[in-house]
């Protein structure tokens, strides 16, 4: 029998024994153990894991996330089912084993277990304690109410909706509608990458308004008619704020977005290392324009086709910042082809606004803008094209120097 139980429990089958007993009259027993049993035979419960877990376990282990599994199965039938879902080769503990450790030595074997079998509820809970004492950040999954104390000691319980009880849902920070594993690595990587595209919005508004400032004071400081005025700065506003609200919202993640390592918690959402970097953008921008516009005044060129230069140089030059930043790490032919419908409708609307100053003497009297050449025209958007070519040739650099990449550090997951 016992060969038996071995067999199918390593073939991932849940095993339960069936026997039989017959009572000589109906004076019961006081307990079940009073009589004798017979046995009749074993029966196994076989529950596959869905084809989407050995998958997604191994793009967690790529992603930094450590997969540990806890259950009250029989061991043999614990580490098969881990075995089958990809979840790393480690020790296996049984509750027993866990309930002769002190607290110190926990810590220690947590390093190597990687299946916890025939655990009882409360030391769910311990294994989630010890696992933050241990300095994890700890995500802890369950549906039944025995799992309730654990996921609301984890710093994420997720708990499942379809199978879930309501405690286990009320404990949990998070309720998956789909009871699939998978869909907590995709919440992993949404969350990465609507992380990556908040920090690229940042960047691109402290970069892009050094060399708006810079314009609105070089003027001053050289006693020269001041370039902008309200609508002109309106109408930056207006390319502006859609690519911050919508171009990097619809950036698609970065390609080694699950092949990072956790980052620090305590790590500022925008360091000092990236506003170095937008402000280093900006500046390069700031002079290009500055050098334009010296140049040129001195030359004799008119006030109003200066302003008209300058401006759609800005532009130009925005243009090129929007593209540094769409990508901490894409090389600049795939920023240029990284599909973003958002982008296309600005980029369309920013043609067609340029088309039509330059084309609508009424729109250029609004402006207080002259006529300008095509020659430079060609300057302005030159300008736009050499810093986005310089700024691209820095960022190998400039990741090595700003760490853009995230710290290393280790985070967990707990699998019921």
């Amino acid at each position: 029998m016992t060969a038996a139980v071995e067999a199918m429990a390593a073939r991932g089958i849940r095993v339960l024994g069936v026997a039989t007993a017959t009572p000589h009259d109906r004076s019961w027993a006081e307990t079940q153990h009073d009589y004798d049993y017979v046995l009749t035979g074993l029966v196994g419960l076989a529950d596959p894991i869905r084809a989407s877990v050995p998958g997604a376990v191994a793009e967690c282990r790529s992603a930094g996330i450590r997969v540990v599994m806890i259950t009250g199965d029989y061991a043999a039938t614990a580490r098969s089912i881990a075995t089958q879902a990809g979840i790393a080769d480690g020790d296996v503990m049984t509750g027993a084993d866990l309930a002769a450790l002190d607290d110190i030595q926990l810590a220690e074997r947590l390093k190597t277990v990687t299946v916890f079998a025939r655990i009882m509820p409360e030391q769910k809970l311990r294994i989630v304690q010890a696992f933050k004492a241990d300095g994890e950040i700890v995500a802890m999954t369950g549906d039944g109410v025995n799992d309730a104390p654990s996921l609301k000691a984890a710093h994420i319980g997720v708990a499942m909706d379809k199978r879930g009880t309501d405690v286990a849902r009320e404990a949990s920070a998070m309720v998956l509608l789909e009871d699939d594993f998978g869909s907590i690595v995709q919440s992993v990587r949404l969350g990465r990458r609507i992380y990556d595209n908040i920090r690229k919005a940042m960047a691109f508004i402290f970069a892009v308004h050094v060399p708006i400032a810079g314009l609105a004071l070089l003027p001053l400081f050289f006693g020269l008619p001041i370039l902008f005025g309200p609508i002109h700065i309106a109408l930056l506003e207006m390319v502006i704020d859609p690519v911050c609200a919508l171009v990097f919202e619809a950036e698609r993640e970065e390609d080694d977005i699950m092949r990072r390592r956790p980052r620090d918690p305590a790590e500022a959402l925008f360091s000092l290392p990236m506003i170095v970097w937008s402000v280093f953008q900006g500046g390069a921008a700031f002079a290009m324009l500055a050098t334009v516009f010296l140049v040129e005044t001195w030359s004799g060129m008119p006030e109003m086709e200066l302003r008209a230069l300058t401006f759609f140089a800005l532009i130009a030059e925005i243009v090129a910042l929007i593209l540094v930043n769409r990508s901490f790490s894409a090389s600049l032919g795939e920023a240029l082809i990284r599909h973003n419908a958002a982008l296309r409708y600005v980029a369309a609307a920013i043609t067609a606004v340029t088309a039509l100053i330059l084309f609508l003497p009424q729109a250029q009297a609004l402006l207080n803008f002259g006529s300008i050449a095509w020659t430079d025209m060609v300057l302005a958007i030159g300008l736009g094209v050499m810093l986005l070519v310089l700024l691209e040739a820095c960022k190998p650099l400039v990741r090595r120097l700003t760490a853009f990449a995230p710290r290393q550090e280790r985070s967990l997951v707990l699998v019921p």
